[in-house]
């Protein structure tokens, strides 16, 4: 076999293995897994009045990026709120912008996991996550209260039916769905 050839073969060999390797590494983060991308204000209120929400609410938004939906909902109905962010970064201009609404006193925000996080205290818990993560908090979303309304922005929950379901279009011509349903 010539040198030339036996180099080749090496360095395939060895390019093979390093990347084979690393993509069986978990190398993404839950970050890259959902990435943030702002639900806008005109399906933030849509979701808030689908859920029928009130003051003697609580609300939990799980992945929460920039704080808004708990937000909105103390600044219009006085309602008690905390988001559950993976990003720092987001978790304080989450806080930042809570402070300059007024509702600090109101919502806070918290770093972690939304897969570790005991949201049972929610009477409405809102989403904007990826299908295959509704799926997998859905069991622990029907461990909820009986009576809490669970709003998601664009993704639905498989084959558990939503008792409510909204097209919102747009001035800009984009077409958002929104989903609710109620824990029995």
């Amino acid at each position: 076999m010539p040198n030339n050839f036996k180099i080749v073969l090496g360095i395939a060999l060895i390019w093979h293995f390093t990347f084979a390797v690393k993509a069986q590494e978990p190398s993404a983060s839950f970050a890259d897994l959902v990435p943030f991308v702002t639900t806008p204000w005109e399906v933030v209120e849509a979701m808030l009045q689908i859920a029928e929400v009130d003051s003697s609410d609580m609300i939990i938004d799980l992945g929460s990026g920039d704080g808004r939906i708990p937000i909105r909902s103390a600044v219009l109905f006085g309602t008690r709120g905390i988001g559950v962010e993976i990003d720092a970064d987001l978790v304080e201009e989450a806080k930042a912008m809570a402070k300059r609404e007024g509702v600090s006193h109101l919502v806070d925000f918290v770093q972690g996991d939304l897969f570790e996080m005991d949201f049972s205290e929610a009477t409405v818990l809102t989403l904007y996550l990826f299908p295959d993560i509704n799926l997998k908090l859905r069991t622990k979303i029907l461990k909820m209260k009986s009576g809490t309304r669970i709003v998601s922005h664009r993704f639905d929950m498989g084959d558990w039916k939503p008792e409510k379901s909204e097209k919102i279009m747009l001035p800009n011509g984009k077409e958002h769905l929104i989903y609710l349903w109620r824990i029995p």
